[in-house]
């Protein structure tokens, strides 16, 4: 790839380009009332700054556009990614017992980066599904290439009841992917603030969103908006125009799944409002270079304290081994997780770290 053309495809990344507004060719949605969302006692919603979201943290700050761009552009894996990544080995998944689930079996298969598919209490959810080839915009075409496959064909999916998206990140909401799931499965698709309309606009119409401290339930889960501590925005326009945020899913079990995020205090506050928690689903890829990284993305020390802070009787680390986004090395992230796990003496059977495809109970 030329400089130039090295240029161009970071500057569309980082700064965004329009991905399209065409209706998606979806099936009529039935006739269905949507689910009521409910707010959660002793809960805040979200608060601006103008037109923009803000987070929770009042010292939160973020490095500059240039400076993304800048170390994007000399550091990112992205650009060397024949030499420094390699795709990771795959589990071979039952898809008989995905496709029979269970009215009391309670399983986490991880995807691929934040896509993790879980089956709790009869019920079958995605979070923050993307099949993608590659991670940007105009649905794909250009931007971060994938270099580990999805560890299940998105053709051998079981039925999907319901899709949680964290934020309009493209590594997060991938066009191409809702496209599909909706037209296939037709799902309830449960998202943050701002992003109905964007999936309206695609012709996806069985959505409802939630502010922080909101909640609906969906076949007998509650799923609760809860808050993360990162951003959002697919152009230079829209940067903070849509809400980010981590989810809890509680039936017979609980579940958390932080989306992206920094480390903040949401996560004890999670904790004690609605834990403990059975399974926490937190990235540990993404924190290179930490001075850009650290207040949107945390690193797997990080991990280890918001499982902690959340009172997770296991935390399944992802966001990582899929897409090659940041500096450090693809396979460092589990490595370190183990490793802080050991120095803080805790079991280490309450880290996983699963093959793409890997399903496990718990």
């Amino acid at each position: 790839m030329s400089r130039r053309a090295t240029l161009l495809v970071a500057a569309l990344l980082l700064l965004g380009s329009g991905d399209g507004y065409s209706r998606a060719a979806t099936a009529a949605p039935p006739d269905l009332p949507l689910p009521v969302s409910h707010a959660v006692a002793g809960s805040r919603p979200a608060e601006h700054a103008g037109a923009a979201y803000k987070n929770v943290d009042p010292e939160y700050g973020r490095a500059s556009y240039w400076a993304r761009l800048h170390s994007l552009l000399v550091g990112g894996t992205w650009l060397f990614t024949e030499h420094r990544v390699t795709p990771l080995p795959l589990a071979t998944p039952d898809l008989a017992a995905l496709h029979r689930g269970s009215r009391r079996g309670t399983t986490v298969t991880w995807i691929g980066h934040s896509s993790v598919l879980v089956q709790l209490d009869g019920v079958t959810f995605l979070t923050d599904p993307t099949w993608a080839q590659r991670s940007g915009p105009f649905s794909g075409r250009i931007g971060v290439r994938r270099y580990t496959p999805p560890g299940i064909p998105f053709e051998e999916l079981p039925r999907i009841d319901f899709v949680l998206i964290s934020h309009d990140h493209y590594d997060h909401l991938d066009e191409p992917t809702v496209r599909r799931l909706a037209r296939r499965f037709d799902p309830l698709f449960i998202v943050p603030m701002g992003i109905k309309a964007w999936l309206g606009d695609r012709g996806i119409t069985r959505v409802i969103e939630l502010d922080w401290g909101e909640s609906t339930t969906v076949h007998g889960l509650n799923v609760v908006c809860m808050p993360a501590q990162h951003g959002s925005g697919r152009t230079a326009l829209d940067q903070g125009r849509r809400l980010w945020s981590a989810w809890a899913v509680l039936g017979s079990k609980r579940f958390y799944f932080a989306g992206d995020s920094g480390y903040y205090r949401h996560f004890k506050e999670a904790g004690d409002a609605l834990g403990p928690f059975d399974l926490a689903a937190l990235p540990i890829g993404s924190y290179t270079p930490r001075e850009i990284a650290r207040p949107v993305h945390i690193s797997p020390e990080e991990a280890v304290q918001a499982g902690l802070d959340l009172r997770a009787t296991h935390i399944l680390g992802v966001h990582w081994g899929t897409f090659a986004l940041a500096r450090e090395p693809y396979d460092e992230p589990p490595r370190r997780l183990a490793a802080e796990v050991e120095r803080r003496h805790l079991d280490p059977a309450t880290a996983w770290v699963l093959e793409p495809g890997e399903t496990r109970a718990w």
